[in-house]
């Protein structure tokens, strides 16, 4: 608290440092917004300086980029339709007009105060998002989900140097999963655990992917819990039935230099060390938001270090204080960024996932974690990620990406379990004869029990209630969006043909080691536990090494989908669309799953525990006074 209230003094005595400046906002910019793509493309044209490798961007981020992209001499990069769209998200984030301004829902006031003048605004406004959305497996399985939530927020500039907002929103819910499709071992069936009862097998209830949307790419919009319409008093851990729920978030950033040193501290989605717009393994942005104090400082083009802690939530499994005994956690994240020019740029950072105490290591910004946990014992979820990229402006860039959770050493590191990694490869081309279009290419590997961890004892806690610190928050993986033990191949092409029109073609084949039924795979699911120490050690036993596809049943799913977002011209209206189709089966091997310590040929199968299926998926959102 000591350490919090000296940030908030240092931001404050700045701020009124600089009263002179004129306002100007700093609060985020919504990762969901199309300017971040715009902004990534032009970057690969060589028409902007390298922007942060953390997000949100400011909204003065924006502003500066985009303006920097406008006057860019090479105007025989930019088509006289991107210039178009541009002007359009220069609009959009530019300060409203005094008093209230329709075309973005909000009331905007300014004055000045004190004898210096300080300038002061004040923006209260709204929005509303809707989304129904269909999926049709069979005539008999047919299945309707729908999101309305509507929006109300207050934000704001003391100064010229820092902003402030708040939000909170209420929305309505149906998402169904369908009927339960197994159980699953965290350990594993047969598991005897240690006397001290500190490693004890969980089952827990397995389900598919929501039904109604795409695999592995839905995001939790409702903080804690939902509220079941048919019994308001209830706390439920998913909207199968219409429920109820909500979602506050807040910030307070301040910025200075130019821009160069950015604070911050809010309850927002976040992406950092992402070598591609939405494929960070470390903090991607479909993890849910968690409240956070970070700094970042860019004192030359070239070199840049950002720093964040925050304070993750818990997983409603059991009601709301049965389950947050286990789930009291912090997260720390460090970044180095190297950039040079527009043709190589270079991340490295570590992770760390601890049990919430006043813990000074992890939250100063130039100690390193990994290393200083050696100092206090080895208690808590240490991790590293790098990110490489090379491109040349205007041919397109490659890149390759490595997230480890506890990095372990051995000969055959790469075909145990134990070797908890992701990495991802990929390639970006821009295309010249559309607007701001592109290809996208990836294929990712999360290896098993990557972004797992053991519960354990700990001594902060009284050393006799197994705290969780898995990389996850409020059950949702904090790093890529798959699952452990799954692996994607992925194939984009997103273009902007028109000034208020985007549109995507996207193809994916998504495997995962199935985490329920007789051929269960271990390792794949983020609750997943990893043996260790006395009967639970099979660290160098044949069941824990890994044979990806040829060790169990595994789901594979090609999904193919097409998407429009269409900006109404004239009102503040977004349109937004998805159609297409998922075609899912699995695979099984002969021999009973993972227990063999060699791999086996694998064949498709049909039967009750893994069934085949094809789905068709369409949705359809309505915006009003879209982010």
């Amino acid at each position: 608290m000591g350490r919090l209230k000296l940030w908030l003094a240092v931001i404050f005595l700045l701020v009124f440092w600089s009263v002179s400046l004129p306002a100007q906002n700093h609060t985020s910019v919504a990762l969901e917004s199309q300017v971040y793509y715009i902004l990534e493309q032009a970057e690969l044209k060589g028409l902007c300086a390298p922007l942060p490798g953390s997000r949100p961007y400011t909204r003065s981020v924006v502003i500066t980029a985009i303006n920097a992209i406008l006057n860019n001499e090479s105007d025989k990069k930019l088509n006289g339709a991107e210039r178009a769209i541009l002007q359009q998200y220069l609009g959009r984030f530019a300060q409203p007009k005094k008093g209230m301004d329709w075309h973005k829902g909000i009331h905007h006031g300014e004055t000045a105060i004190s004898k210096r003048d300080v300038p002061l605004t004040l923006n209260v406004g709204g929005n509303l998002d809707t989304e129904f959305s269909a999926g049709i497996y069979s005539p008999e399985e047919r299945y309707i989900g729908a999101e309305v939530w509507l929006r109300f927020f207050l934000n704001g500039d003391i100064g010229g140097n820092f902003s402030w907002e708040f939000s909170g929103e209420g929305g309505m819910m149906k998402v169904p999963r369908g009927e339960k499709m197994g159980e699953y071992n965290t350990y594993y069936a047969g598991f005897e655990g240690d006397e001290e009862g500190q490693y004890v097998n969980d089952t827990i209830d397995v389900y598919s992917e929501p039904l109604t949307h795409f695999p592995y790419t839905y995001k939790k919009r409702w903080d804690g819990s939902v509220f079941p319409f048919s019994s308001i008093d209830s706390f439920d851990s998913w909207p199968e039935p219409v429920s109820g729920g909500y979602n506050l978030t807040s910030e307070m950033a301040a910025s200075f230099l130019d821009d160069k040193l950015i604070l911050r501290l809010g309850r927002l989605s976040r992406e950092w060390g992402s070598a591609s717009l939405g494929s960070s393994l470390a903090l991607n942005q479909k993890a849910r938001p968690f409240l956070g104090i970070e700094g970042e400082f860019s004192p030359v083009s070239w070199f840049g270090i950002a720093s964040m802690t925050g304070v993750l939530e818990y997983y409603n499994t059991e009601g709301l204080k049965k389950s947050a005994m286990n789930f009291q956690n912090a997260f720390s994240i460090a970044m180095m960024q190297f950039r040079y020019k527009n043709y190589v740029s270079f991340d490295l950072g570590e992770t760390v996932i601890w049990s919430k105490r006043f813990e000074l290591g992890y939250i100063s910004p130039i100690t390193n974690s990994i290393f200083y946990q050696n100092n206090i014992g080895d208690f808590d979820n240490m991790g590293m990620f790098f990110n490489l990229k090379g491109q040349y402006p205007g041919i397109g860039s490659v890149w390759f990406s490595l997230f480890w959770d506890e990095v372990w050493w051995v000969l055959d590191w790469y075909e145990l379990d134990r070797t908890m990694i992701a990495w991802q490869a990929g390639s970006t081309i821009p295309l010249p004869f559309l607007s701001f279009s592109s290809l996208k290419l990836s294929y990712t590997m999360v290896n098993p029990y990557c972004y797992t961890h053991n519960r354990n004892f700990n001594p902060w806690y009284g050393g006799s209630l197994p705290m969780a610190t898995s990389y996850t928050n409020n059950g949702v993986g904090l790093g890529y969006n798959l699952p452990p033990n799954a692996d994607e191949i992925l194939v984009r092409f997103k273009t902007m043909p028109l000034k208020n029109l985007t549109t995507s073609l996207q193809y994916q084949m998504i495997r995962h080691g199935a985490d329920f039924g007789g051929s269960a795979v271990d390792g794949s699911n983020l609750r997943s536990e990893l043996g260790t120490g006395g009967n639970a050690d099979r660290n160098n036993t044949p069941e824990l090494k890994r044979y990806f596809l040829h060790d169990g049943a595994y789901q594979w799913s090609h999904v193919a989908q097409v998407g429009a977002e269409w900006n109404l011209p004239g009102i503040p209206v977004a349109i937004t669309g998805e159609v297409g189709a998922v075609i899912s089966y699995f695979t099984n091997i002969k021999e009973e799953a993972n227990v063999t310590g060699k791999p086996h040929n694998y064949q498709i199968v049909d039967t009750a525990d893994y069934p085949q299926s094809t789905g068709f998926i369409v949705k359809l959102g309505v915006h009003v006074f879209p982010r």
